[in-house]
């Protein structure tokens, strides 16, 4: 326990920003300024570390690397563009779906088309879609980003749990109700146990966690819930997209308020989740990346023994899942003075064997977005039960990007977490999940219908 209570203060309660400097700033004039998300573990940081510093010895350019929090940094970010002092390049794991369709749509962002060509041939075509923004300023597509790697939404669970109430993790059910229903009847097996502090299911229900609007929005695809047409329009009119909301919400909160999901869970950040289960309040939860895996990847017992990892259920239809799959990116700036500078970073960072061999320094948190990269072993090992699950549901199963990849306008949709607004309706204010769903609709509505 003061092992996993240790990997989580490290991993997702560091609230103070992390400024590190690869090397001391000279009086050049072309520092490269770069923003990067700060790691949920040590050897995330170093990895990046190693890759700006192999740059800097090969090419003697300069990169001042300040490292933030993931919840401060798009923030942060959006300050210092209003400041008119922006840095070079950005990278953020919130970016992708709350900031960059954004940004990119108000011709904020420089076009990175030189950067993704020569490569384009090895990047799988969900990736290239993810970064292939819309500019209002020049009414154009264009690549506005650069992929670094991608996650998707995996659930995580203890092995151990599931046995001492009696159950097989190898027979786990795929289908949608069996699967949920398993949970359930876990905790009530551990509560006659006097596991009395247990709980099922580790669903996030607060505005607070992004981790809410990304698992709901999983809930949603589970529904077959088509919130935007082939034309990126809002498709909310429909009568089946509102019952398929109602339905999305009816069943998310009913785990709540059935005693099933921690009562906090309503006050949940982002890492709680993390948090939870790591110290075994809940039996299982979903998360976007394999933070929980790394977290405990030192302890071997824990990492291939304890802990399992395994994809969503087939959806309440039969049919096989769709999973969500989030394109982690990096940005160069308009305002950038050093945009070539910053192409060159990028350019380097993105080659097959640099970015392969700093993902996997990294711990393998986030997946490989480059085809070549996927060769390496390490990320189909089936000795390695969490890295090897997440490889297959990529590589064998079917995706699809969030809608902010289409609509710019849904990017404030995830921002304000409609969804997590809705939830919190449900079971705090006790207002029926027809009413939390109008309500969503109205408010998703208004936002479209300021965007134009």
């Amino acid at each position: 326990m003061t092992f996993l209570l240790s990997a989580i203060a490290f991993a997702c309660t560091h609230n103070s920003p992390s400024k590190l400097s690869s090397v001391s700033e000279s009086t050049n004039n072309r520092i490269l300024k770069v923003w990067w998300d700060k790691g949920f573990t040590l050897e995330e940081d170093e990895a990046l570390q190693q890759v700006v510093s192999d740059w800097e010895k090969q090419t003697g350019n300069t990169i001042k690397l300040s490292f933030y929090t993931t919840d401060e940094l798009p923030q942060k970010a959006q300050r210092a563009l209003q400041a008119g002092n922006p840095p070079d390049i950005l990278m953020s794991h919130n970016a992708e779906r709350v900031l960059n369709p954004r940004l990119a749509w108000e011709g904020k962002l420089a076009d990175v088309s030189d950067v993704i060509q020569p490569i384009k041939s090895l990047y799988p075509e969900t990736v290239l879609a993810g970064v292939y923004l819309y500019n209002n300023i020049d009414q154009k597509r264009s690549y506005y980003a650069v992929p670094i790697s991608q996650a998707i939404t995996h659930i995580f669970y203890w092995r151990d749990l599931l046995q001492l109430a009696g159950k097989s993790d190898k027979n786990i059910p795929k289908t949608w109700d069996a699967f949920w229903e398993l949970w359930k009847q876990v905790q009530n097996i551990l509560r006659t146990q006097n596991h009395q502090k247990i709980y099922g299911l580790g669903l996030p229900t607060s505005v607070e966690a992004g981790d809410t609007y990304q698992i709901f929005e999983q809930i949603l695809e589970a529904y077959s819930v088509e919130l935007l047409d082939s034309k990126d329009r809002l498709r909310v009119d429909d009568p089946k997209v509102r019952q398929g909301i109602i339905d999305s919400l009816d069943w998310y909160t009913k785990f709540y308020q059935q005693g099933y999901v921690p009562p906090d869970a309503v006050k949940w950040l982002n890492p709680d989740n993390n948090r939870q289960l790591l110290n075994r309040f809940v039996v299982m939860t979903p998360n976007s990346s394999h933070s929980i895996p790394a977290a405990v990847r030192s302890d071997l017992d824990i990492y291939y023994h304890k802990l399992g990892t395994i994809e969503f259920p087939h959806k309440p239809n039969g049919q096989p899942m769709r999973h969500l799959v989030i394109v982690r990116q990096a940005v160069i700036f308009a305002e950038s003075q050093n945009q070539k500078l910053a192409k060159d970073f990028l350019t380097y960072l993105s080659k097959p064997e640099v970015i392969g061999d700093y993902l996997k320094a990294a711990g393998g948190r986030n997946l490989p977005v480059l085809k070549p990269v996927w060769q390496d072993p390490f990320w189909t090992n089936p000795n390695d039960p969490h890295i090897s699950a997440a490889a297959r549901t990529i590589l064998e199963g079917q995706t699809r990007l969030y809608y902010s990849s289409q609509n710019p306008a849904y990017s404030i949709v995830l921002d304000e977490n409609v969804w997590g607004k809705a939830l919190t309706r449900i079971v705090l204010d006790r207002i029926t999940p027809e009413q939390a769903a109008d309500e969503a609709i109205a408010r998703i509505q208004q936002i479209f219908a300021q965007w134009r």
